[in-house]
């Protein structure tokens, strides 16, 4: 039975035959933006549902596109509305699980299906067709590569379809998305190929660039001058490569992480650098906020930078004479109305596009939130109706927006309510941003996939124009260049890559044939972990006894050890114990770790809970607190850590801290602070203390515990809370703990102080700050948390 309505729908060729190659292959579409990327999705959804029936599951990176892409569904697929529904974070777990058994086409983001394949919540067994949208994405830790690889290990009839307009210009990045996605055949087009250019409209770009004023040119060669003379000293000691003001942003940063390295080690002479490195950052920064945004935005940052009292480098830097001149420029630009020639610009350049045609629609393309703030303050100046669109997140008084009001903004701009849509990078990527008559990038980007996103907001089904605006002699030009460089390399390494894999059909088509049985291997039948676990000669023996003397079921193991699985340990086989295997309890706030997902990758069955103590349990006995390393610095800085294992202690028998990440050099502490604290937990409480190097072996060390736990020594795993019942004492301390950057040492002192809870609650700030440990800063905020009204968040 077909799904699709083809009588509204009238594909294109290239359409069909993308389709056709995809869909029975794993594929990855790489297409330009506004050629119907979704509707070749629908056309193989179509295809698999009726061939196979089950479920089709499309990932977008935000929720407003998960809800497009489920309208899209909605409105051109023969399904009741019940049958097409968006999974997101904000609907609670039990009711996706509701909706998922239910739904024939589920849109969701990624994060929630990730969560809810670790927590069991759904199984992916019956989807027949996962679409991966803005597949570029695909790489590192995101959330797709999880879901790809339980997708294609569980799956009974997989099929994965990537989409992207822009996959990267690095080849390893391609490389590793075409690996996590298990991406067989790749499907290329740009704007020229034969079979697309007849739909492509045509994009007028035009470079427009502008001379820096004489006072820009003097500032720029001040702060220029003092960056340099705080490179010498670094590259005096081989820190960075040269002194030339011109050096990248990167080289700068990693001297820093060297300089801390070097002084975790021992090395205090190279501590005294640490300044040279942070002035020589800031002054990049400043440099580039001067040369792309203009003297305001530059004189915003000095003001920052003048009210930063406590750090040496801003102190520093603000005492320079030829800071002081700088400032005296900068406040005489102002008076004299002085700032970014681009201003002018890109306001002669709205003008005339209105001009011509006064229902135009817009988008000006900034980096920063500032110079978005003030290009439409100054297009409001002129009546020109503009409104910003940035993200969610808030930036100190800047608040974001909401999804919410992301939409209604998009809504708006489509139905022409306002001409003028200044958009940070949230605009580049994701959301259907309507068709405009121009494009502004008010200064370019130096990556080739946010300049093609940006591209395609225009000419999607009339003629478009990009404009570029540059100031010429800066770094303007340089990423201009740098985008239209990668943008090409990524073309190129895109088709060689398709290449590799046309060459290779015939060698996956023979091993398939010849060894139907890694077919079931990738589909979870066989775990990667038995070669892991796999025991040494010397344990055999030992094995067979355990063996005989177990009444559990061995998993079988494959034949050869892969050469690049984990180095041998001396461990025993899995023996997995019916109805379950490994069980380990994780805590619901540590799911964002990435640890969890690990975990279920290694076999465990994740049991998610909200734990009173520890952060994983893996037996009755066995609690286990994982901490980042900047955490446990944290933790030591404010108090925090000895409260915490103190709880550790009191609720497990044997409790265990993983400490995750490089520890030293990450924070201005002594390393001989840190070596304290590790010693006290260890041998003052009797805490052992792992060491990982990141998420994968902190998942590996529980996974073994969980094991030897349970199969070796066939212990239950049972939450608990603190052994005994809370007192009144502690439950009137942990009330009080519940506030601002209260520890259970400043907790106990604050009741002592006080003599209740309520009178810690009725303290005034004056009387706050009478209790050892609490400044005004504690105070104001202990404060402002207890009256400040309640408000719902959205």
């Amino acid at each position: 039975m077909p799904y699709l309505r083809r009588d509204i729908i009238e594909p294109r060729v290239y359409q069909e035959v993308i389709y056709a190659r995809c869909k029975e292959t794993n594929c990855l579409v790489v297409l330009p933006t506004g050629l119907g990327k979704t509707l070749i999705a629908m056309l193989i959804a179509d295809y698999r549902l009726s061939t196979y029936g089950g479920k089709v599951l499309m990932l977008a990176p935000t929720k407003p596109l998960a809800v497009q892409h489920a309208e899209s569904f909605k409105r051109l697929f023969n399904l009741s509305p019940e049958q097409i529904n968006v999974l997101t974070g904000e609907l609670p777990p039990n009711k996706r699980q509701e909706i998922w058994e239910k739904s024939t086409i589920i849109t969701a983001t990624p994060q929630t299906v990730e969560n809810d394949v670790i927590t069991g919540k759904i199984s992916l067994e019956d989807v027949v067709l996962l679409v991966i949208d803005e597949a570029h994405r695909a790489v590192g830790g995101y959330s797709y590569v999880f879901i790809a690889k339980e997708y294609l290990k569980t799956a009974r009839h997989p099929l994965v379809l990537g989409l992207t307009a822009s996959p990267g210009s690095d080849e390893e990045k391609i490389r590793e998305i075409v690996e996590n996605l298990g991406i067989e055949h790749i499907e290329v087009r740009t704007e020229s190929s034969p079979d697309v250019k007849p739909y492509v409209q045509r994009i007028a770009f035009e470079w427009v660039k502008v001379e820096l004023p004489e006072i820009y040119k003097e500032v720029r060669s001040l702060l220029r001058e003092m960056l340099k003379e705080s490179l010498k000293p670094l590259a005096q000691f081989k820190l960075v490569s040269t002194y030339s003001p011109d050096i990248p942003k990167r080289e700068v940063l990693q001297a820093g992480s060297r300089i801390n390295r070097e002084v975790a080690q021992g090395n205090y002479e190279l501590g005294r650098l640490r300044v040279y490195q942070a002035k020589a950052v800031k002054l990049q920064h400043a440099i580039e906020l001067l040369e792309t945004q203009g003297l305001t935005a530059l004189r915003a940052y000095l003001k920052k930078l003048r009210e930063d009292k406590r750090t040496k480098s801003s102190r520093q830097l603000m005492e320079d004479p030829r800071m002081r001149k700088v400032i005296y420029l900068l406040v005489q630009a102002k008076e004299l109305g002085i700032d970014h020639p681009k201003m002018e610009r890109l306001l002669e350049l709205v003008g005339k596009q209105l001009g011509r045609k006064p229902d135009s629609k817009i988008i000006v393309f900034t980096n920063y939130r500032d110079t978005g703030k003030k290009i439409v303050e100054e297009l409001t100046k002129r009546g020109i109706s503009s409104e910003r669109f940035i993200g969610q997140a808030s930036r100190g008084e800047d608040k974001g927006m909401s999804q919410k009001k992301q939409k209604e903004t998009l809504e708006r701009f489509s139905r022409a309510e306002f001409n003028v849509l200044v958009a940070t990078s949230v605009g580049e990527e994701g959301l259907d941003v309507p068709e405009v008559d121009l494009v502004v990038f008010y200064e370019p980007v130096p990556s080739a996939i946010r300049s093609i996103q940006r591209r395609g907001r225009t000419g999607r089904h009339r003629p478009g124009r990009v404009v570029i605006l540059m100031a010429k002699g800066t770094r303007d030009e340089a990423y201009y260049w740098s985008s239209k460089r990668k943008e090409k390399g990524m073309f190129d390494a895109i088709k060689r890559i398709a290449r590799e894999l046309e060459r290779e059909k015939p060698k996956r088509a023979e091993i398939r044939e010849k060894v139907p049985e890694r077919a079931e291997m990738s589909r979870g039948k066989v775990t990667s972990l038995d070669a892991f676990l796999k025991p040494k000669k010397s344990e055999e023996k030992k094995s067979e006894k355990v063996e005989e003397d177990s009444k559990a079921e061995k998993v079988e193991e494959p034949k050869k050890m892969e050469k690049d699985s984990v180095e041998d340990l001396p461990i025993k086989p899995i023996f997995v114990r019916k109805p379950k295997g490994i069980v380990v309890y994780v805590d619901n706030r540590e799911l964002r770790s990435g640890v969890p997902k690990h975990l279920k990758e290694l076999g465990a069955d994740v049991e998610v809970r909200t734990l009173d103590v520890a952060d994983y349990v893996v037996s009755e006995d066995v609690g286990i607190e994982r901490k980042s390393a900047n955490d446990f610095i944290q933790s030591i800085i404010d108090g925090r850590l000895f409260d915490q294992v103190e709880r550790l202690k009191r609720a497990y028998e044997k409790p265990v801290i993983i400490i995750e990440g490089e520890l030293y050099g990450i924070r201005n502490v002594h390393p001989n602070a840190i070596r304290g604290a590790i010693t006290a937990v260890t041998l003052d409480w009797g805490v052992p203390i792992l060491f990982s190097s990141g998420v994968k072996e902190t998942a590996q060390f529980i996974y073994l515990m969980a094991k030897r736990e349970q199969e070796e020594r066939k212990k239950e795993v049972r939450l608990r809370s603190e052994k005994k019942a809370l007192t009144l004492a502690e439950r009137q301390r942990l009330i009080v703990e519940g506030l601002p950057n209260v520890s259970a040492t400043l907790a106990k002192r604050l009741l002592k102080h006080f003599g209740n809870v309520e009178r810690v609650f009725t303290a005034t700030e004056e009387e706050l700050k009478e209790v050892e440990g609490i400044g005004p800063k504690k105070a104001r905020e202990i404060r402002r948390v207890i009256t400040a009204p309640y408000v719902e968040e959205e």
